[in-house]
């Protein structure tokens, strides 16, 4: 599968990240495998990971950008360049972290001294260039903000020791030893002095990636129908207010348009997402792409009017095929490996409002619904939905449905549908949109306007799952510490439409009419 032309590149994975990488896909297996399991818990905690083997499993940081409420227009930018590094920053401790397990085995204090500590000095420096590029434009920077600069290991729970176990490894998350010992980043992912096994760990599902393992899937005839509980993303309908819908058919990236950029969260930063993104509509999407660039660009859109960006972390199976970007930086280097899955279908749909007529969407209008970081960040923001063909009163989102034969997999997404009236974007990049309330109307001060509604349907082998392992897993691709759960799915949408196609979309909907 070829690749995008990308407008600039950076150089690749740091000595870290490809050190990781090659444990990831080297050898007979993956050394940290075992230590990956399901986010998901009897009581819906997404906040803890289970391993029977295992002390700490990833790493949680607080999520600094979406704390960031207030941040003057003119340092928007440096901003996001900052929070950019601070996912970098985590990236290539959570690859020391994976790469030190020998190491970690004999020294309870050494995910603290020689990983969190080094951590924790090097986003205190990054949260001090935030207030500086916030008071650099007359702002005031918020108070405190190096209280975000710990982190933690994420704690695991042990289901089969009986003792009730299972918090914190070791007490180490809540440790703080001042950041004493080695660097991070001193040897990257070379391994051996660390004492790696080679990779012959026996407990790797057989995919030879950063999980998902078996835990991770259900077969969807065990999801009962109608149980998704999250109003996140309520999809509109109804025999009330606006309910008309207007599809627009963008294909399903037949221009092979990849990269591990993000236009919204991280403008002008290579590799912002360290995960790869299918597009469709927009054909110039890349982190350095600017408005009029975006304006100025083809589409794959079958309506010329249409040039938004549509864009979702791509789905990989995982059966040992080396893709384009196996040694990339967003790719193999950052533990995405395995083949890339273009969905068969690609819905793109823009509904109505249950409790009145909707308002058009103001040109370059950012959205970002779920949460590529609902792992560690739990579940205030995710708003992850698989399911099945024929299945699809059954709706589950922290585990991959296993579909019967002749049943395809299906993503679906559907988008906060409530605008502040005023901001195309904002700080951390939500505060201008929100979700209907439970009545279907807008909070106060909002305004509804169409909802996108994505649905992308996959031809996907069903895994095996036996014996607590799984053979040829498929996986979203995620942040490497977000150990690719399906809770992490997120779905981003910038509306380029023309004003005639907007005011059609529009007039369409509160109409009652279906339209393409």
């Amino acid at each position: 599968m070829g690749r995008n032309t990308r407008k600039r590149r950076s150089p690749l994975a740091t000595k870290v990240v490809a050190g990781a990488a090659a444990l990831a896909v080297g050898g007979g297996g993956l050394v940290w495998a075992n230590f990956y399991a399901s986010a998901h818990e009897s009581e819906s905690s997404h906040n803890r990971t289970r391993s029977a083997g295992a002390q700490v499993a990833t790493i949680q940081c607080p999520d600094v950008g979406q704390k960031l409420r207030k941040v003057p227009r003119g340092a928007r930018a440096g901003v996001d360049k900052e929070l950019a590094q601070l996912d970098k920053q985590i990236t290539e401790a959570y690859a020391r972290l994976a790469s030190t397990r020998q190491a970690q085995s004999g020294d309870a204090s050494y995910v603290q001294n020689a990983i969190l500590g080094p951590l924790k000095s090097k986003r205190t420096a990054a949260l001090d260039r935030i207030g500086t590029n916030i008071r650099r434009v007359g702002g005031n920077a918020p108070q405190g903000l190096d209280r975000f600069a710990e982190c933690r290991g994420m704690g695991v729970d042990q289901p089969n020791d009986g003792n009730g176990n299972g918090d914190e490894g070791n007490g180490q998350d809540d440790q703080n030893n001042g950041g004493q010992g080695q660097d991070d980043g001193q040897d990257g992912g070379q391994g051996q002095d660390d004492g790696q096994d080679g990779g012959q760990n026996q407990d790797d599902n057989g995919n030879g990636a950063a999980g998902p393992v078996a835990d991770d899937f259900i077969d969807i005839n065990d999801v009962q129908p109608g149980t998704r509980d999250s109003q996140n993303g309520l999809a509109a309908n109804g025999d009330s207010g606006s309910t008309g819908s207007f599809t627009t058919d963008c294909g399903v990236n037949e221009n092979n348009l990849f990269n591990s950029d993000n236009l919204i969260a991280a403008p002008g930063v290579d590799n912002g997402a360290h995960h790869v993104h299918d597009y469709v509509g927009n054909q110039d999407n890349d982190a350095f792409s600017s408005d009029q660039d975006l304006a100025n660009a083809d589409t794959s859109c079958q309506n010329q009017g249409d040039k938004s960006t549509y864009y979702w972390p791509v789905l990989r199976l995982q059966d040992g095929t080396e893709e384009f970007d196996a040694n990339d930086q967003g790719g193999g280097a950052e533990g995405n490996i395995g083949r890339i899955l273009k969905p068969a279908q690609a819905e793109l749909k823009f509904a109505g409002n249950q409790q009145g007529d909707v308002v058009a969407m103001p040109q370059f209008l950012r959205i970002i619904t779920g949460d590529a970081k609902s792992l560690t960040n739990g579940e205030a923001n995710s708003n992850s939905s698989w399911s099945c063909t024929g299945f699809e009163d059954r709706q589950v989102t922290d585990k991959y449905p296993l579909c019967p034969e002749g049943s395809q997999v299906v993503r679906t997404s559907n988008f906060q549908s409530c605008w502040d009236g005023q901001n195309i974007d904002s700080a951390n990049h939500r505060d201008h949109m929100a979700f209907v309330q439970q009545d279907g109307s807008c909070p106060n001060g909002f305004q509804a306007i169409p909802q996108l509604q994505v649905r992308l349907v996959y031809d996907i082998p069903t895994p095996t799952v036996e014996n607590g392992q799984v053979q040829n897993p498929y996986a979203v691709d995620s942040f490497p510490e977000q150990l690719h759960k399906p809770i992490t799915d997120h779905n981003d949408f910038i509306n380029v439409m023309d004003e005639n196609l907007m005011n059609e979309v529009v007039d369409c909907i509160n109409a009652g009419e279906d339209c393409q």
